[in-house]
């Protein structure tokens, strides 16, 4: 009779004993389940990482785009000044020529003249005919230089000026108010618009 209950109890022990067992094994498994569950959720600090990275490399393809855009605005700007050049140098050198050809167009007439001028003074024995030629022809000829912006320089009985005359010779003169003026002119000066195209040859008094 002792026997078989020291049995029993043996048995209740033992199986005491399993469910102790069953007890720890469960809880190395929810360990283990938990353990690896944490080691697939990311961190704060991996999730602020990577939303970073992300920035940056948004913010780096906007640089790259914007360059590249700059860079066919250069490209494309570059072409149209050199296309603006090369046609405002064409354009110069046209108007160069053609403005040469207009003034050639309006000498000749004045050579015209000139060849009338001459067989008149050939065959023609009055002097005053001939001289009011040479008149019409000079003042037509006149005209024409004012036309194309030249204008002749009044120097005589003017103050010298450096600026405007050249003197080739000094006279003595007893009017004190002719000393430091130009009292003749050898060769006539002329502007061109603003610009001095010639000097004028003059005679200065002192």
């Amino acid at each position: 009779m002792m026997k078989r209950k020291t049995h029993e109890k043996e048995e209740i022990k033992d199986n005491t004993g399993h469910k102790t067992t069953d007890n720890k094994d469960n809880t190395e498994n929810k360990e283990t389940q938990s353990s690896s569950e944490t080691s697939k959720t990311p961190t704060n600090g991996e999730t602020g990482a990577t939303s970073g990275a992300d920035k940056v490399i948004a913010e780096v393809r906007a640089v790259e785009e914007k360059l590249a855009e700059m860079q066919d605005k250069y490209i494309r700007l570059s072409a149209e000044f050199d296309n603006y050049r090369k046609r405002t140098l064409r354009e110069k050198m046209d108007l160069s020529k053609y403005a040469e050809e207009n003034l050639l167009l309006k000498i000749i007439p004045l050579m015209d003249d000139f060849e009338r001028a001459k067989q008149h003074m050939d065959s023609d024995s009055d002097i005053t005919a001939v001289k009011n030629g040479i008149d019409i022809i000079y003042t037509k000829f006149g005209e024409f230089l004012k036309q194309n912006g030249i204008k002749e320089i009044e120097s005589l009985n003017g103050n010298f000026n450096v600026d405007l005359h050249e003197a080739v010779a000094k006279v003595h003169v007893e009017d004190k108010d002719k000393k430091g003026k130009v009292v003749d002119v050898v060769l006539k000066g002329y502007y061109l618009q603003d610009k001095v195209l010639r000097f004028s040859k003059v005679v200065v008094g002192e």
